[in-house]
């Protein structure tokens, strides 16, 4: 127990400030013993949501964050996490209102603390532009695993496999992206069609820019390896990593406004879920749960599949929120639970064989 604790001290500690701040906020704001914990369980909601949906983000960081060199592991759990925290999760939504609105910062903070529900609406009428680039690139994260022609261990052994076969033909996962996100928009207005569509392409571009500024930094690495320097970097990873978090928060901000639309009570609920998934990335890096649990990256990746394919659709229909974290937990917790029984029947068997010898 000691061991696990020392993974999440700094989010526990982290979470009581953020439980005292929205005590004293609610207090200053309600001046009621009701209305503070009122908000504060509206705190508590909005970490839980947002932990749920992103676990598979924790499991995705970790698979990345192994490949990479303690250096740049720590620059993204101290920078990456304060852009995650705090660009994220309190920037972001107030520059969409700038933008839409046609404000300045300041002005937008104020509209915020002043006239929340024109700020909820401002922010949830961005929606459809959030939908089209989150939903394509989380969409392209997930099938860019499977369809892997050197991926040879499967969790739904069928469907994995027959994703398999196709994996060599150039493309195979941006064109079906490409057609969701276009029989998604047949069902939008014009206009609104326009702006998925547009954001549906920039997220694919994003996504293939990124990874393509990773591959140029490992040539330029192995060039320099070859030529003698000792040189490892990680920022290829780091840009992407940043990048799927943005993904991955989108709907979470988004969500949040279901509970409530106060900017610092949606900040301070989201940056406790943000924390926690630092945690649980460092426990899964450190800890090597990856290699552990065979099948664990698997539901993680349909989890973020699901996740992406949801998004998308959200443009035209609603997806209550706690939906899409039930689909994420459960694909991740039927993925552990099968690992378990994959490592339990490999010892029988190992067992087995030794008792025969």
């Amino acid at each position: 127990m000691a061991t696990l604790l020392r993974f999440y001290t700094f989010s526990l500690a982290f979470t009581a400030v953020c439980f005292a701040l929205g005590a004293w906020y609610g207090w200053a704001s309600t001046g009621t013993l009701t209305g503070m914990l009122s908000l504060l369980w509206i705190v508590f909601v909005l970490s839980i949501l947002e932990i749920s949906l992103s676990f598979d983000n924790a499991v995705v960081n970790a698979t990345v964050l192994r490949e990479m060199d303690e250096v740049w592991q720590r620059r993204f759990l101290t920078w990456g996490i304060l852009i995650a925290v705090f660009g994220m999760r309190i920037v972001f939504p107030i520059a969409i209102v700038a933008i839409a609105a046609n404000l300045g910062p300041v002005e937008a903070i104020n509209l915020s603390l002043n006239d929340p529900q024109e700020y909820e609406r401002i922010v949830s009428g961005a929606h459809i532009g959030i939908a089209g680039f989150g939903g394509a690139f989380l969409a392209m994260v997930g099938l860019t695993f499977f369809f892997d022609s050197d991926k040879d261990v499967h969790w739904i052994a069928g469907i994995e496999r027959a994703i398999n076969r196709f994996s060599s033909i150039p493309a195979v996962e941006i064109g079906l992206v490409l057609t969701l996100i276009y029989a998604v928009s047949t069902t939008l207005a014009p206009d609104d069609a326009l702006t998925f569509m547009t954001a549906g392409v920039l997220g694919l571009v994003t996504f293939i820019g990124v990874h393509a500024l990773g591959a140029l930094i490992e040539q330029a690495e192995a060039r320099k390896r070859a030529a003698g320097a000792v040189v490892r970097s990680g920022l290829g990873g780091f840009l992407y990593l940043e990048v799927l978090d943005a993904s991955f928060s989108f709907d979470g901000v988004i969500g949040a406004f279901a509970l409530s639309n106060n900017m610092i009570v949606i900040a301070l609920g989201l940056s406790v879920g943000a924390m926690f998934v630092r945690s649980m990335t460092i426990h899964l890096v450190k800890q090597g749960t990856l290699s552990e649990y065979r099948y664990l990256e698997h539901g993680a990746f349909w989890a973020i599949i699901a996740l992406g394919t949801i998004m998308l659709v959200s443009a035209r229909w609603h997806i209550p929120e706690t939906f899409t974290g039930l689909i994420g937990a459960t694909l991740i917790g039927i993925s552990l639970w099968w690992s378990v029984r994959h490592n339990r029947r490999a010892q029988a068997d190992g067992a087995s064989e030794a008792q025969t010898d």
